[in-house]
């Protein structure tokens, strides 16, 4: 068509090109019938200079151009748009910073407010001296002028410290609910966000809304979380955490005194809290809430039981005794698991049983009795087992065994051997850690003496040993060569002062006389394992034998073979306390007798000393 264009042949005959588009090189066509054709021109001249779109106007065809430098309004519009949308997000977050309103983690920390708490002094047990200290806290609040007419300044803040699940949120409820007045309770992390100044800013909210409901209690769980000494870590003493902290100071013992606002914060690692946050004015009171004993521990059981039907049999004196170390909500968390096996069972009582089975999960993970074992390995498992339960037998200082199991666990534990106290001690001697060192590499030695070979299962036993016996050397100064000093701290690095120091803070040849005590100590521990395992080789080969056929042992199974019994009697006796019981192993954890039978024969009862006065004065 160009061709025809050029030579100027073109006419009616031809295509009638009424309208034609010019888009840069593309080019379209259309004629009066309809048709329409598109053309992507190489040029838009031809080799003489003629431009192709002033031949088609000179032809009266109806010509649009497009101009290829030109983009459409919106294309216009678009950075504009942008500069508007980025204006407008810092003056909201700006306006909200300033108002405290929700946007992008600056709003106002998650205060609760709680009112008309029905927590009471009596729904926290096992803690009777915790609640006399915090009784005088209750009589600030209700009667603040009787200590203020002689002159008393009432108690700022109270600071519990325990182990986590121990009580201390529930203490604080409690002095709430004991002297009738509101709650606020919130989180020490709830206060810091990536904004600087927020936390300081939730702070003063807080502390103002306290102020207009006083008297009142704020409480501060895991102060720790924002009360870290200032000056660690690496915000370089001006992060936001310290900011906050800052204004926790001027809040609680500032310019401005709030008689009738008691603040109490909970922790678990006060070491690490900020010296001004401790100083009197501040968190006048510490008051430590410790794992309760064997005594708290039924009077918990006995509250969380409350609301569960249990079976008239159930003894909660025992399952305290076998749950030394558990806190209150390990406790509470045991009998909820139980009542969860006994429905499971479609059960209308919660059982001894079900308590154990539930002791037994929570400890040690859940049974894997599909998990198939060959007989070889059932038999290293069992005389590993064996192993640790005849020394904790033979070993004066060893606490008496409470279960031995080789039924795998889905904690990874191909078996166990639980030992429990007698009585609850807070104290470790030297000859006690050296015994639990013994037993503990029990497992190993007997897998040496039947097996002639070694697995890797006690590996979780060497780690163990290894822990304690550098504790001995380094911290409690149990070692003669080294002496009485401590060279390495029991807390961890990177927390308070410690940030930026060594962890070792001796010298090499001391870390070298260091790792040859530890070394010793094992090794001596380990060669009397393996001494005693032989004198008591029967003992071993019929506990094994008994674990092989029946899995799981108790106290009284053990005792029993400690004594001498033979595999068949303890059976037989299995059997006979089964079928009595229906199962229920609370019936063979008799009360463990102490001292052992190696210490009988070392230091002979009373009996036998009775008895052999009475023959010495016979003979005379």
């Amino acid at each position: 068509m160009l061709n025809l264009v050029q030579t100027g042949e073109y006419n009616q005959k031809h295509y009638v090109i009424e309208e034609l588009y010019v888009d840069a090189y593309n080019w379209t066509l259309y004629t009066k019938d309809g048709s329409s054709f598109e053309a992507v021109m190489p040029s838009l001249y031809d080799s003489n200079g003629i431009s192709y779109v002033e031949m088609f106007i000179g032809m009266g065809v109806s010509v649009s151009l497009t101009d290829p430098n030109a983009g459409s309004i919106w294309s216009s519009l678009f950075p504009i748009f942008g500069v508007i949308l980025v204006a407008l997000l810092f003056f909201f977050l700006m306006r909200s910073a300033g108002s405290g309103g929700p946007s992008m983690g600056m709003n106002k920390s998650k205060t609760q407010v709680q009112t008309n708490l029905k927590v009471r002094f009596t729904d926290v047990a096992g803690a009777e001296e915790e609640k006399q200290e915090l009784q005088e806290v209750v009589e600030f609040l209700k009667s603040p002028k009787k200590f203020s007419s002689l002159g008393a300044r009432v108690p700022s803040g109270v600071l519990l410290v325990g182990p986590p699940g121990t009580g201390k949120t529930l203490f604080a409820k409690a002095v709430a609910g004991e002297a009738g007045v509101p709650f606020f309770s919130v989180s020490g992390s709830d206060f810091v966000e990536m904004y600087v100044g927020v936390g300081a800013k939730r702070v003063r909210d807080l502390f103002d809304m306290a102020k207009k409901s006083q008297p009142c209690i704020i409480f501060i769980d895991e102060i720790d979380a924002v009360g870290r000494r200032r000056g660690a870590g690496l915000g370089g003493g001006h992060d936001e955490r310290e900011q906050t902290l800052n204004q926790i100071l001027v809040q609680m013992d500032g310019f401005d005194q709030n008689e009738g606002v008691i603040v109490m914060a909970a922790t678990n690692r006060a070491d690490i809290l900020d010296p001004a946050l401790l100083r009197p004015g501040r968190f006048d009171r510490q008051i430590n809430v410790n794992l309760p004993d064997v005594k708290g521990r039924e009077q918990i059981l006995k509250v969380h039981a409350r609301n569960k039907p249990f079976a008239p049999d159930v003894n909660f004196k025992t399952v305290a005794r076998i749950t030394v170390g558990f806190s209150g909500a390990e406790l509470e968390n045991l009998l909820n698991e139980a009542a969860i096996l006994a429905a499971r069972g479609n059960k209308k009582l919660i059982e001894n049983v079900d308590i154990y089975d539930a002791f037994d999960k929570t400890v040690m993970g859940l049974k894997k009795k599909s998990y198939v074992i060959t007989e070889a390995d059932k038999k290293i498992l069992a005389y590993h087992e064996a192993g640790h339960a005849v020394l904790a037998g033979v070993c004066k200082y060893c606490d008496p065994v409470h279960e031995v199991t080789i039924i795998p666990r889905g904690n990874g534990a191909g078996g166990f051997t639980m030992t429990r106290p007698i009585e609850d001690s807070v104290f470790n001697s030297y000859n006690e850690m050296l015994d639990d060192i013994c037993m503990t590499l029990g497992g190993r030695a007997a897998e040496e003496i039947v097996v002639k070979d070694v697995t890797q299962g006690a590996s979780g036993d060497l780690r163990m040993v290894t822990s304690v016996a550098r504790r001995m050397v380094t911290q409690y100064g149990m070692s003669e060569e080294l002496g009485l000093v401590a060279y390495d701290s029991d807390q961890p690095v990177f927390m308070g002062m410690e940030y930026g120091h060594s962890e070792r803070v001796y010298s090499q040849e001391t870390a070298a006389k260091i790792d040859a005590e530890v070394r010793r100590i094992i090794s001596q521990a380990y060669e009397r394992a393996v001494k005693l395992l032989k004198e008591n080789r029967s003992i071993l080969d019929n506990m094994s034998r008994v674990l092989v056929e029946k899995e799981t042992i108790y106290t009284e199974e053990v005792e029993m073979l400690m004594r001498g019994a033979s595999y068949k009697e303890v059976i037989e006796e299995m059997e006979r306390k089964d079928s009595e019981s229906k199962g229920n192993p609370f019936v063979r954890m008799t009360e463990p007798s102490k001292p052992s039978e190696q210490e009988n024969a070392e230091n002979p009862s009373e009996k036998e000393t009775e008895k052999t006065e009475e023959e010495s004065e016979k003979e005379e």
